[in-house]
Protein backbone atom coordinates (compact mmCIF):
# COMPACT_ATOMS: atom_id res chain seq x y z
CA UNK A 1 0.00 0.00 0.00
CA UNK A 2 1.37 3.75 -0.84
CA UNK A 3 1.55 6.16 1.65
CA UNK A 4 0.77 8.82 -0.61
CA UNK A 5 -2.09 10.60 0.45
CA UNK A 6 -0.54 10.91 3.81
CA UNK A 7 2.50 12.91 3.04
CA UNK A 8 0.43 16.23 3.85
CA UNK A 9 -0.01 15.32 7.71
CA UNK A 10 -3.01 14.46 9.62
CA UNK A 11 -5.80 16.09 11.58
CA UNK A 12 -7.96 14.76 14.42
CA UNK A 13 -11.68 14.25 13.01
CA UNK A 14 -13.71 13.21 16.24
CA UNK A 15 -11.74 10.43 17.77
CA UNK A 16 -10.01 9.61 14.25
CA UNK A 17 -7.09 10.71 12.92
CA UNK A 18 -7.33 11.21 9.03
CA UNK A 19 -5.12 12.29 6.32
CA UNK A 20 -5.62 15.89 5.22
CA UNK A 21 -5.45 14.61 1.87
CA UNK A 22 -8.83 13.01 1.49
CA UNK A 23 -11.74 11.85 -1.46
CA UNK A 24 -15.19 13.25 -2.77
CA UNK A 25 -17.46 10.58 -4.19
CA UNK A 26 -19.46 13.43 -5.65
CA UNK A 27 -18.61 12.81 -9.16
CA UNK A 28 -18.59 9.06 -9.21
CA UNK A 29 -21.92 9.43 -9.96
CA UNK A 30 -23.69 10.22 -13.71
CA UNK A 31 -23.80 13.60 -15.21
CA UNK A 32 -25.31 15.85 -12.75
CA UNK A 33 -24.66 13.78 -9.85
CA UNK A 34 -27.79 11.63 -10.64
CA UNK A 35 -28.07 8.39 -11.85
CA UNK A 36 -25.12 5.42 -12.19
CA UNK A 37 -21.76 6.32 -13.79
CA UNK A 38 -21.12 5.85 -17.37
CA UNK A 39 -18.30 3.27 -16.51
CA UNK A 40 -18.90 1.40 -12.89
CA UNK A 41 -15.54 -0.34 -12.86
CA UNK A 42 -13.58 3.03 -13.22
CA UNK A 43 -15.61 4.56 -10.39
CA UNK A 44 -15.01 1.34 -8.61
CA UNK A 45 -11.73 1.11 -9.44
CA UNK A 46 -11.13 5.03 -8.53
CA UNK A 47 -12.20 3.95 -4.69
CA UNK A 48 -9.60 1.03 -4.27
CA UNK A 49 -7.14 3.35 -5.99
CA UNK A 50 -7.32 5.91 -3.05
CA UNK A 51 -7.62 3.82 0.05
CA UNK A 52 -4.37 2.04 -1.49
CA UNK A 53 -2.74 5.51 -1.91
CA UNK A 54 -3.14 5.89 1.80
CA UNK A 55 -6.58 7.82 1.81
CA UNK A 56 -8.98 6.98 4.70
CA UNK A 57 -11.30 10.11 4.39
CA UNK A 58 -14.32 9.68 2.32
CA UNK A 59 -17.18 12.26 2.09
CA UNK A 60 -20.14 11.05 0.30
CA UNK A 61 -24.21 11.39 0.56
CA UNK A 62 -26.86 9.29 -0.04
CA UNK A 63 -28.33 12.36 -2.32
CA UNK A 64 -25.68 11.67 -4.78
CA UNK A 65 -27.02 9.45 -7.80
CA UNK A 66 -29.21 9.14 -5.15
CA UNK A 67 -28.23 5.92 -3.36
CA UNK A 68 -25.32 5.33 -5.81
CA UNK A 69 -21.93 6.53 -4.76
CA UNK A 70 -22.76 4.60 -0.98
CA UNK A 71 -23.57 1.62 -2.97
CA UNK A 72 -20.24 1.70 -5.24
CA UNK A 73 -17.97 2.67 -1.72
CA UNK A 74 -19.91 -0.26 -0.09
CA UNK A 75 -19.00 -2.61 -3.49
CA UNK A 76 -15.73 -1.12 -3.54
CA UNK A 77 -14.34 -1.39 0.18
CA UNK A 78 -16.56 -2.87 2.29
CA UNK A 79 -15.75 -4.17 4.91
CA UNK A 80 -14.16 -1.50 5.56
CA UNK A 81 -10.38 -0.44 6.48
CA UNK A 82 -10.27 -0.28 10.25
CA UNK A 83 -8.83 3.43 9.76
CA UNK A 84 -11.12 4.45 6.60
CA UNK A 85 -13.85 7.50 7.92
CA UNK A 86 -16.39 7.71 6.25
CA UNK A 87 -18.29 11.43 6.52
CA UNK A 88 -22.08 11.85 4.80
CA UNK A 89 -24.17 14.51 4.76
CA UNK A 90 -28.03 14.79 5.03
CA UNK A 91 -30.63 17.52 4.43
CA UNK A 92 -31.79 16.96 1.00
CA UNK A 93 -33.13 14.60 -1.46
CA UNK A 94 -33.45 14.36 -5.77
CA UNK A 95 -36.30 14.79 -7.38
CA UNK A 96 -37.03 12.13 -10.75
CA UNK A 97 -36.01 15.63 -12.55
CA UNK A 98 -32.77 15.76 -10.63
CA UNK A 99 -33.62 17.97 -9.05
CA UNK A 100 -31.88 18.64 -5.49
CA UNK A 101 -34.80 19.56 -3.06
CA UNK A 102 -34.48 20.75 1.05
CA UNK A 103 -35.37 17.31 3.42
CA UNK A 104 -34.96 18.64 7.32
CA UNK A 105 -37.76 17.85 8.86
CA UNK A 106 -36.69 15.61 11.83
CA UNK A 107 -38.51 12.08 10.36
CA UNK A 108 -36.68 13.25 6.93
CA UNK A 109 -33.47 13.35 8.02
CA UNK A 110 -34.05 10.25 10.31
CA UNK A 111 -34.79 8.23 7.18
CA UNK A 112 -31.53 9.83 5.08
CA UNK A 113 -29.30 8.98 8.27
CA UNK A 114 -31.43 5.04 7.76
CA UNK A 115 -30.84 4.83 4.21
CA UNK A 116 -26.62 6.00 4.66
CA UNK A 117 -26.45 3.11 6.80
CA UNK A 118 -28.59 0.61 4.67
CA UNK A 119 -26.35 1.73 1.71
CA UNK A 120 -22.96 1.79 3.30
CA UNK A 121 -23.65 -1.36 5.09
CA UNK A 122 -22.66 0.24 8.50
CA UNK A 123 -24.34 0.15 12.39
CA UNK A 124 -23.11 3.44 12.79
CA UNK A 125 -21.85 6.56 10.82
CA UNK A 126 -18.62 8.03 11.98
CA UNK A 127 -19.63 11.34 11.04
CA UNK A 128 -22.80 13.14 9.16
CA UNK A 129 -22.94 16.89 8.37
CA UNK A 130 -26.57 18.86 8.23
CA UNK A 131 -25.95 19.76 4.60
CA UNK A 132 -27.97 23.75 5.25
CA UNK A 133 -30.11 24.21 2.01
CA UNK A 134 -30.85 27.56 1.10
CA UNK A 135 -28.87 29.14 -1.60
CA UNK A 136 -27.03 25.86 -2.79
CA UNK A 137 -23.48 27.11 -2.98
CA UNK A 138 -23.86 30.01 -0.11
CA UNK A 139 -25.32 29.93 3.54
CA UNK A 140 -27.73 31.94 4.77
CA UNK A 141 -28.56 33.15 8.17
CA UNK A 142 -31.61 31.41 9.77
CA UNK A 143 -31.80 29.19 13.20
CA UNK A 144 -30.87 25.47 12.59
CA UNK A 145 -31.18 24.34 15.84
CA UNK A 146 -34.34 22.27 15.42
CA UNK A 147 -32.79 20.71 12.43
CA UNK A 148 -29.33 20.13 14.44
CA UNK A 149 -31.34 18.77 17.55
CA UNK A 150 -32.74 15.88 15.65
CA UNK A 151 -29.44 14.56 14.53
CA UNK A 152 -28.12 15.17 18.18
CA UNK A 153 -31.08 12.85 19.14
CA UNK A 154 -30.00 10.53 16.41
CA UNK A 155 -26.26 10.50 17.84
CA UNK A 156 -28.01 9.75 21.52
CA UNK A 157 -29.51 6.50 19.97
CA UNK A 158 -25.94 5.69 18.74
CA UNK A 159 -26.39 5.76 15.11
CA UNK A 160 -24.07 8.49 14.28
CA UNK A 161 -20.84 9.40 16.31
CA UNK A 162 -19.96 12.77 15.24
CA UNK A 163 -21.88 15.43 13.92
CA UNK A 164 -20.75 18.16 11.52
CA UNK A 165 -22.19 21.18 9.20
CA UNK A 166 -22.63 22.18 5.90
CA UNK A 167 -23.32 25.49 4.39
CA UNK A 168 -23.56 27.56 7.03
CA UNK A 169 -22.49 31.22 8.84
CA UNK A 170 -20.28 31.33 11.95
CA UNK A 171 -23.86 32.10 13.62
CA UNK A 172 -25.10 29.08 12.98
CA UNK A 173 -21.74 26.96 13.92
CA UNK A 174 -21.79 29.05 17.42
CA UNK A 175 -25.66 27.95 18.02
CA UNK A 176 -24.78 24.59 16.72
CA UNK A 177 -22.14 23.59 18.96
CA UNK A 178 -24.47 24.79 21.30
CA UNK A 179 -26.38 21.90 21.17
CA UNK A 180 -23.36 18.98 20.64
CA UNK A 181 -20.07 18.76 19.58
CA UNK A 182 -19.34 19.66 15.65
CA UNK A 183 -16.14 18.33 14.60
CA UNK A 184 -15.94 19.88 11.25
CA UNK A 185 -17.36 22.70 8.80
CA UNK A 186 -17.45 21.97 5.10
CA UNK A 187 -18.44 24.79 3.27
CA UNK A 188 -17.61 26.49 0.03
CA UNK A 189 -14.19 27.97 -0.02
CA UNK A 190 -10.99 28.03 -2.47
CA UNK A 191 -8.13 30.24 -3.66
CA UNK A 192 -10.57 32.40 -5.12
CA UNK A 193 -13.83 32.05 -2.54
CA UNK A 194 -12.31 33.27 0.51
CA UNK A 195 -15.47 34.50 2.37
CA UNK A 196 -14.99 32.01 5.33
CA UNK A 197 -11.27 33.02 6.12
CA UNK A 198 -12.38 33.95 9.54
CA UNK A 199 -14.65 31.00 9.98
CA UNK A 200 -11.16 29.10 9.38
CA UNK A 201 -9.04 30.43 11.69
CA UNK A 202 -11.72 30.25 14.34
CA UNK A 203 -12.43 26.56 14.06
CA UNK A 204 -8.94 26.09 14.09
CA UNK A 205 -8.53 27.56 17.57
CA UNK A 206 -11.29 25.35 18.62
CA UNK A 207 -9.87 22.31 17.07
CA UNK A 208 -12.55 21.70 14.47
CA UNK A 209 -11.73 20.68 10.74
CA UNK A 210 -12.79 22.82 8.13
CA UNK A 211 -13.68 21.17 4.94
CA UNK A 212 -13.54 22.85 1.55
CA UNK A 213 -16.15 22.37 -1.51
CA UNK A 214 -15.40 23.62 -4.36
CA UNK A 215 -11.40 23.24 -3.81
CA UNK A 216 -10.89 23.56 -7.47
CA UNK A 217 -13.76 25.58 -8.46
CA UNK A 218 -16.53 22.79 -8.77
CA UNK A 219 -18.54 23.64 -12.07
CA UNK A 220 -16.45 26.49 -12.97
CA UNK A 221 -12.47 25.75 -12.86
CA UNK A 222 -10.14 27.78 -11.24
CA UNK A 223 -9.04 30.11 -13.67
CA UNK A 224 -5.81 32.37 -12.95
CA UNK A 225 -2.76 33.88 -14.93
CA UNK A 226 -1.10 33.85 -11.29
CA UNK A 227 -2.09 30.61 -10.85
CA UNK A 228 -0.71 29.17 -14.12
CA UNK A 229 2.60 31.28 -13.57
CA UNK A 230 3.10 29.26 -9.87
CA UNK A 231 2.44 25.89 -11.54
CA UNK A 232 4.76 26.38 -15.06
CA UNK A 233 7.41 28.14 -12.11
CA UNK A 234 7.01 24.55 -9.84
CA UNK A 235 6.58 22.13 -13.03
CA UNK A 236 3.02 21.11 -11.52
CA UNK A 237 -0.45 21.82 -12.73
CA UNK A 238 -2.51 24.87 -11.89
CA UNK A 239 -5.39 22.31 -9.71
CA UNK A 240 -1.86 20.83 -7.75
CA UNK A 241 -0.90 24.15 -6.53
CA UNK A 242 -4.62 25.27 -5.37
CA UNK A 243 -4.69 22.13 -3.72
CA UNK A 244 -1.11 22.94 -1.78
CA UNK A 245 -1.97 26.45 -1.06
CA UNK A 246 -5.27 25.18 0.64
CA UNK A 247 -3.13 22.65 2.54
CA UNK A 248 -1.15 25.63 3.40
CA UNK A 249 -3.88 27.74 4.43
CA UNK A 250 -4.02 26.23 8.16
CA UNK A 251 -3.45 22.90 9.62
CA UNK A 252 -7.15 22.37 10.09
CA UNK A 253 -8.08 21.80 6.46
CA UNK A 254 -9.02 18.82 5.09
CA UNK A 255 -9.38 18.22 1.27
CA UNK A 256 -11.82 15.90 -0.54
CA UNK A 257 -10.81 16.60 -4.17
CA UNK A 258 -13.48 14.49 -6.47
CA UNK A 259 -12.80 13.17 -9.78
CA UNK A 260 -14.05 9.84 -11.46
CA UNK A 261 -10.68 9.46 -13.25
CA UNK A 262 -7.92 7.36 -11.70
CA UNK A 263 -4.88 9.13 -12.95
CA UNK A 264 -6.57 12.48 -11.74
CA UNK A 265 -6.97 11.32 -8.33
CA UNK A 266 -3.38 10.04 -8.62
CA UNK A 267 -2.68 14.30 -9.62
CA UNK A 268 -4.63 15.27 -6.89
CA UNK A 269 -2.99 13.31 -4.28
CA UNK A 270 0.59 14.32 -5.61
CA UNK A 271 -0.57 17.91 -4.15
CA UNK A 272 0.17 16.81 -1.26
CA UNK A 273 4.20 16.94 -1.75
CA UNK A 274 4.38 20.12 -3.11
CA UNK A 275 5.81 22.65 -0.69
CA UNK A 276 5.04 26.62 -1.54
CA UNK A 277 7.71 29.20 -0.65
CA UNK A 278 6.61 31.87 0.85
CA UNK A 279 6.78 34.23 -1.58
CA UNK A 280 4.86 31.99 -3.53
CA UNK A 281 1.65 31.68 -0.65
CA UNK A 282 1.84 35.97 -0.80
CA UNK A 283 1.25 36.11 -4.51
CA UNK A 284 -1.22 33.26 -4.62
CA UNK A 285 -3.11 35.05 -1.77
CA UNK A 286 -4.17 37.98 -4.88
CA UNK A 287 -5.77 35.48 -6.90
CA UNK A 288 -9.25 36.33 -5.58
CA UNK A 289 -8.45 39.98 -6.84
CA UNK A 290 -8.04 39.07 -10.44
Amino acid sequence: MSEIAAVAGTYTLGDRTVNRLGYGAMQLAGPGVFGPPKDRDTALAVLREAVASGVNHIDTSDFYGPHITNLLIREALHPYPHDLTIVTKVGAVRGPDASWNPAQSPAELSQAVHDNLRNLGVEALHVVNLRITGDIHAPTEGSIAARFTALANLQRQGLIHHLGLSNVTPTQVEEARAIAPVVCVQNHYNLAHRHDDTLIDTLAAASIAYVPFFPLGGFTPLQSATLSAVAARLHATPMQVALAWLLHRAPNVLLIPGTSSVSHLRENLAAGALRLPAETLAGLDGVGAE
